[in-house]
């Protein structure tokens, strides 16, 4: 059932955090040749090692668009379910739905409106129709009853919560003028409190350097690691663009408390080396109008950060980079009840985004 007379904080549901327990996890498989090199070849690839890892711990649920359908189907991928549903590209974090629970057994989802990260003013792609409907379809797939939202946009990487009533954010991404333009800062955020059920937002200035396909969403720079600790990307080089971005993160952060009145620990995790797109890699992606060009030499928006916490494991973007095994190791000690599985993943890099913006977890209730 599409709810649109109330909200999840009025009805006592909440965004949980991501570490907590899931039911399963869902990702889009991807095949736009304007976005993923050759024909997607490389892309899909790296998002079977991604989903083949994600369910040696908990089921995955896979949507594929009819074309695709028996190319994946006849993959036979244990404790995977293929369904097919019709996207315009693969990232289930931001087109998909966003999962709140009241705490006691009960499941909702919220349906953002979706407009490929700025719409005619400064979206990434065009058409986005088929992206919109997404998060009903999952909502039917769960046998839960949605919230359904005509006037705000949002995508799911821009939003994490510790699952305790705090919310981060960034505000590079929710002021953008291409999603609500006509809302303050104080109505966003106030409206993130009634849909994902916080009592506090906290609002990072800026995202990863070059994270422009997203205009700097959340989960590339910074995530909960455990109610009142996070984890930052980092980037010691005062002569590299990224420093002025972490600092002034780590000093906005420094400086705030949580919903609980908690003083915030951060981790900081050293962003890889300057990963640029090179000249093969440029050439492999269809230039279509309308659709963000990949030009060589452009530097990739890359970050340790763009995990994902999945039952019993941390799915972990690594670069062949020689902080790789500095971010395993720190992460290892924020999840030591947990297996760090790195995965290579300049292709869903070169994408626009990593791991955790290809990826959906459903909770258990």
């Amino acid at each position: 059932m599409r709810i649109t007379n109330s909200t999840p904080k009025a009805d006592g549901f909440y965004m949980p955090s991501e570490l907590a327990k899931h039911r399963c996890t869902y990702l889009l498989w991807p095949e736009r040749e304007d976005n993923w090199r050759f024909n997607a070849e490389y892309g899909q690839a790296a998002f079977k090692e991604v989903i083949q890892a994600i369910a040696k711990y908990e089921p995955v649920v896979v949507g594929v668009n009819k074309s695709q359908y028996l190319n994946l189907l006849e993959m036979n991928m244990p404790n995977v379910q293929i369904v097919e549903i019709s996207n315009n590209d693969s990232w289930i974090r931001d087109t998909g739905a966003t999962f709140v629970v009241n705490g006691y057994g009960r499941m909702r989802a919220v349906d953002w409106k979706f407009n490929a990260y700025g719409g005619l003013v400064n979206g990434l792609y065009f058409p986005w129709d088929q992206d919109d409907y997404i998060a009903p379809k999952m909502a039917a797939i769960e046998a839960v009853d949605y919230y359904h939202l005509t006037d705000f946009v949002l995508e799911g990487g821009s939003v994490h919560s510790d699952g305790e009533g705090t919310i981060l954010t960034t505000e590079e991404t929710l002021l953008d003028p291409g999603r609500n333009p006509e809302m303050t800062k104080e109505q966003i955020e106030e409206k993130l409190k009634e849909y994902l059920g916080a009592e506090k937002v906290l609002w990072i200035p800026k995202g990863i350097y070059m994270d422009e396909d997203t205009n700097g969403h959340v989960d590339n720079i910074c995530q909960f690691v455990a109610p009142g600790k996070v984890v930052l990307a980092w980037e010691d080089n005062p002569e590299d663009p990224q420093h002025e971005r972490s600092q002034m993160a780590y000093d906005y952060l420094s400086s705030q408390t949580d919903a609980k009145g908690r003083q915030l620990e951060i981790i900081k995790i050293h962003v890889p080396n300057p990963i640029l797109i090179t000249e093969e890699e440029s050439k492999g992606v269809d230039v279509v109008e309308g659709t963000f060009p990949r030009r060589p030499g452009d530097r990739l928006p890359a970050s340790y950060i763009n995990y994902y916490n999945c039952n019993g494991a941390v799915i972990l973007p690594v670069f062949n980079d020689p902080h790789d095994q500095a971010a395993i190791d720190t992460l290892q000690q924020c999840f030591p009840d947990k297996v760090i599985e790195p995965i290579y993943a300049r292709e869903i890099l070169l994408g626009g985004g990593n791991i955790h913006c290809i990826t959906q977890q459903v909770p258990l209730p």
